[in-house]
C-alpha cells in the first residue's frame, strides 16, 4: 500500500511559519516521493495553511470534537475542519489522551465524527514508560484499539498510528525488533476487528522519527508511514524524512488526498 508520511505541528506555527508549509509542498511537487503527505496544522492556521499547499498536498487537524454542532466553546467539529481545507485528522494522540483525560471511548466518537464529514482519522495508540517496562505493551496497545477503533471504521481511509509514549519527543527509538513485533500485533489485531479491510488499514510509526532512522523504519515489515512531530516543523528536516524513501512512485500524479 501507498505509505503515508504525516507530520504534527502540536501547538506551534504562526503566519510566518507558513512559508515551511510552502517549501515542504515545492518539494512534494519537484520530487515526487513514493507516498501520501500530510501536515496536519493547529486550527489557527489549517484554512491558510491548505490555501499554502493548493493541492500540493493534503492538510489536516490535529484533533476535532465529537460533537456535530452546539454550545461547545472552544471546540471545532470535524465539519468545519473539512470546511477550512483538512482531508485528515489526528484523533487519540497521547498528550490528548494525558493532558485532557481522553478515553478510548471519547477516541472512537471523534474518529466517527471525522468520518461522518469525510476526514480520514489517524487514530493514536501506545503505552508508557511503565507498562513498556511492566512488558504490557502489545495488551495495552490491543486494548486501545478495540477501545478507539470500531470495526466500521476500517472501511473509511483509518490509520493506526503507533507512539511509544516514552519515545515521543525523547530522542529515544524503539529498537527495530521492538517496533515491528507491535505493527505485527497491531495487524493481527486489526484483521481481528474487521476481517480483511484490517488488513489494508496504514499502520504509523511516530515517536521522534528523523531523516536519521526514517529509512529503517520504513523498510520494516507492517510499518506503512510514519507519524512526526519536531522533524515536520522545517522543510529541511521534513525532506529529509521524505528522501528515507524508496523512489517507485508514478510521477504522473501526485498524492494529495488522502
Amino acid at each position: 500500500m501507498q505509505p503515508l508520511i504525516a507530520g504534527n505541528w502540536k501547538m506551534h506555527g504562526l503566519a510566518a511559519q507558513l512559508s515551511e508549509i510552502d517549501a515542504i509542498a515545492a518539494t512534494v511537487i519537484a520530487r515526487p516521493p513514493a507516498a501520501d503527505v500530510l501536515i496536519c496544522v493547529p486550527a489557527t492556521l489549517l484554512f491558510r495553511a491548505a490555501q499554502t499547499a493548493a493541492g500540493r498536498m493534503a492538510i489536516g487537524g490535529e484533533d476535532c470534537s465529537a460533537e456535530v454542532c452546539g454550545a461547545f466553546t472552544g471546540d471545532f467539529s470535524a465539519a468545519m475542519l473539512k470546511d477550512a481545507g483538512a482531508t485528515a485528522v489526528i484523533v487519540g494522540h497521547s498528550e490528548r489522551r494525558k493532558h485532557h483525560g481522553e478515553t478510548d471511548a471519547m477516541v472512537a466518537a471523534k474518529a466517527k465524527a471525522a468520518s461522518r464529514s469525510g476526514l480520514s482519522a489517524i487514530v493514536c495508540i501506545g503505552e508508557t514508560e511503565a507498562q513498556h517496562r511492566a512488558g504490557n505493551t502489545l495488551a495495552v496497545c490491543g486494548e486501545q484499539i478495540k477501545g478507539s477503533l470500531p470495526a466500521d471504521l476500517a472501511r473509511s481511509g483509518t490509520a493506526i498510528a503507533y507512539e511509544p509514549l516514552w519515545a515521543i519527543g525523547s530522542g529515544h527509538v524503539p529498537t527495530h525488533d521492538q517496533i515491528a513485533e507491535v505493527h505485527q500485533h497491531i495487524r493481527k489485531c486489526l484483521m481481528e476487528l474487521a476481517a480483511c479491510a484490517g488488513a489494508e488499514m496504514r499502520i504509523l510509526y511516530g515517536g521522534s522519527v528523523t531523516g536519521d532512522n526514517a529509512h529503517g523504519i520504513l523498510a520494516l515489515e507492517n510499518v506503512d508511514g510514519v507519524l512526526i512531530g519536531g522533524a515536520s516543523l522545517h522543510a529541511v528536516d521534513f525532506d529529509a524524512v521524505l528522501r528515507a524513501l524508496p523512489d517507485r512512485l508514478d510521477r504522473g500524479s501526485l498524492p494529495t488526498q488522502l
